[in-house]
């Protein structure tokens, strides 16, 4: 058995999708993404090929992010994240939807295009390591996108020199190699390559959660200090609810490649509507121990269903303890349940867990 892209694949629909009431839709809005999805074939045999069933990665995506602020995108291993960063940077075709890159859809957009949209969107992956090719020197990986268009050498080599001192590495480090540097340095040179082309709006794919706790704040410090000075719009995936709040500014809760909720930071985390988000944040530590100890930790039943067979309507019925008849037939709409604080569920929390 393996999993492939369906072949109802496409690269954007068959016409425009109304984007009224699109979550963190703003004027200054830099990237809006509106019923994104990609959908994978999983088939059987080694020759005749068989489907026998579809993988539902992302499953109609819709929100906005504002230029110049960090919008964080949060959830489960396997809900989509990772998928739909690829899906706005055209790394994988998406079977329908729209992706809005400052006013422009780039789903449709050929060979050409893409190339130079990439240079205005960038990403730092999570495998600082696997990212980086191990036969360059730093200076070789950090100049490469450089080299590619065509920048002059003189010029490529103050680039570089400018990037490493920027991102807190010295001079030298630009001779050595990627297995001569320790986890956030080399994450370090992730984040220069990535801002080589001078990109406006910059994806992080779980940029710290390979590197150490210590590692990680002087690795957030860096990308926030970074956004400061460049004036960067970050999108920020990781499924680290304490990181995502410290640096985000508006986040998108994800499920079984659904978003079932968006708002600003501190809405989010001090007033959770969704079950979903209630049970995630119960779980996250809270440094006074009297209030650890008061506070009602929620434990979900189960594991989180296939998304070859995902549950109909509300794909969180199966673990929710509010599911009711309606939640298990009627798909719940993202619907904004107060200003700026959208939610997908029929029965929303009214209480907050902190």
């Amino acid at each position: 058995m393996s999993i492939e892209a369906a072949p109802t694949d496409a690269t954007a629909t068959t016409g425009p999708l109304p984007v009224e009431g699109m979550p963190g839709r703003g004027p200054d809005a830099i990237l809006e993404v509106h019923g994104l999805t990609r959908h994978f074939a999983v088939t059987k045999g080694a020759i005749l090929r068989r489907r026998v069933g579809t993988v539902r990665a992302v499953d109609g995506v819709t929100f906005a992010v504002q230029r110049g602020q960090t919008f964080g995108l949060v959830g489960e291993s396997g809900c989509g994240k990772s998928t739909t960063a690829r899906l706005i940077l055209k790394l994988l075709r998406a079977t329908s939807g729209e992706v809005m890159f400052e006013g422009r859809d780039v789903l449709p957009l050929d060979k050409g295009a893409t190339r130079a949209m990439r240079a205005d969107m960038q990403i730092v992956f999570q495998d600082p390591y696997a990212s980086l090719n191990p036969r360059m020197t730093v200076r070789q990986i950090i100049a490469e996108p450089l080299v590619i268009r065509g920048v002059r050498r003189d010029d490529a080599r103050a680039k570089v020199l400018e990037l490493l001192q920027l991102c807190g590495l010295a001079k030298e480090h630009g001779d050595r190699y990627p297995h001569e540097f320790s986890g956030g340095q080399r994450q370090r040179v992730g984040v220069a390559r990535a801002l080589a082309l001078d990109p406006k709006l910059v994806i992080l794919d779980e940029p710290v959660s390979a590197l150490d706790v210590s590692i990680q704040a002087q690795i957030v410090n860096l990308l926030e200090d970074l956004q400061d000075r460049l004036g960067l719009t970050y999108v920020f995936i990781a499924h680290d609810l304490s990181v995502v709040r410290h640096i985000s500014d508006k986040i998108a809760v994800m499920y079984l490649g659904h978003v079932v909720e968006v708002a600003d930071r501190d809405d989010l985390y001090e007033h959770p509507r969704h079950p979903y988000t209630v049970a995630l944040l119960s779980a996250v530590p809270i440094p006074d121990p009297r209030k650890e100890r008061a506070r009602e930790r929620i434990i979900l039943q189960g594991d989180p269903p296939s998304p070859v067979n995902p549950p109909p309507a509300c794909r969180f019925h199966t673990r929710c303890w509010k599911a009711q008849e309606i939640c298990r037939n009627v798909p719940p709409p993202l619907a904004e349940q107060e200003p700026g604080h959208w939610v997908a569920c029929h029965f929303p929390e009214e209480r907050s867990v902190l």
